[in-house]
């Protein structure tokens, strides 16, 4: 990542970084995304655990929408330059500081080059990093975040980059850490009906089986895997034209195994949108990994 800080060391100023050191599967910078401009054909993307991104900055005394890291079933690793502070949050993984353990929500000194680690995700997927200052990379249409539908934002972190970090402009938390409750076995997500709810013989051939998590989920979405679901026969030989999608829109393709949209999903899809989870529950969607057990049930109309 191009840093205008030559090694990343602090300079007089007080300028400071870290080094990333190791990304594990995939790591990206993230902040709350690119809201307004779906109408020009850009997706918000954003951190996929909103959620969690928001809580990680606040614990650092960050405004919610600072950028911080999205680390995808841990293998994460950073050096300070300069004194920092930390947290993490999210799924949880095994924390270290300089090999010592330390825990989920636990506010972390970082002395300059001290080494921040996590191991891999116990359950869940996704874990964020936030930094006091936040990181301070360049943005794109007002956003930091990475979104890998379109290639907006910044490239993916990579062993070797540094990346500078912020000035602190809010005062912190009064607490040092905070209790993060695990997640369940089976992830139930709340839905509402879709637009498009009639072109399916049956809701109850989404909402009521288990449905399995494929493994070629991403942060467009989440490819579910079960019971085909057939289309209404009226709509067997319909094409249906482009229309707008949210996060959270659940699209049902041809091959009738579902999709539920994520932070990076297109603006607009060719296949009915049958469902849409509720807004408060697509954080939870963010966390499934392959092999999870997802079940659909309904849940209150969301209001206009």
């Amino acid at each position: 990542m191009t840093s205008d800080i030559g090694d990343g060391r602090p300079r007089r100023d007080g300028t400071k970084a870290i080094e990333i050191l190791a990304t594990g599967p995939r790591a990206l910078v993230e902040d709350l995304g690119r809201p307004g401009l779906a109408r020009l054909g850009v997706g918000r993307s954003g951190a996929a655990d909103r959620g969690a991104h928001a809580l990680a900055q606040r614990l650092v005394g960050n405004t919610p929408d600072a950028a911080g890291i999205e680390v995808t079933l841990g293998g994460f690793a950073m050096r300070a330059r300069g004194d920092l502070l930390a947290v993490v949050t999210g799924a949880p993984a095994p924390v270290t500081v300089d090999g010592r353990q330390r825990s989920l929500g636990e506010l972390l000194t970082l002395l300059d080059g001290a080494e921040l680690t996590l191991g891999p995700a116990e359950s869940g997927l996704r874990s964020y990093v936030a930094v006091r200052g936040g990181l301070d990379v360049p943005a794109t249409l007002g956003s930091r975040s990475t979104d890998t539908l379109s290639g907006l934002g910044p490239a993916p972190l990579a062993a070797g980059d540094v990346v500078p970090v912020g000035e602190a402009t809010r005062a912190l938390p009064t607490l040092d850490a905070i209790a993060l409750a695990p997640a369940g076995a089976e992830v139930v997500l709340r839905v509402s009906p879709g637009p498009r709810m009639e072109w399916i013989a049956a809701p109850e051939a989404l909402i009521g089986p288990v449905w399995r998590v494929s493994s070629r989920s991403d942060r467009i979405g989440v490819r579910l895997e079960g019971d085909r679901i057939a289309r209404a026969r009226a709509y067997e030989d319909v094409e249906l034209p482009s229309e707008g999608v949210v996060r959270g829109s659940i699209q049902v393709p041809a091959g009738g195994e579902p999709v539920l949209f994520l932070a990076d999903h297109p603006v607009t899809g060719g296949y009915p949108v049958v469902a849409v989870v509720l807004d408060a529950d697509v954080d939870r969607a963010a966390q499934v990994r392959p092999g999870d057990v997802v079940r659909f049930v309904h849940g209150e109309t969301p209001r206009a």
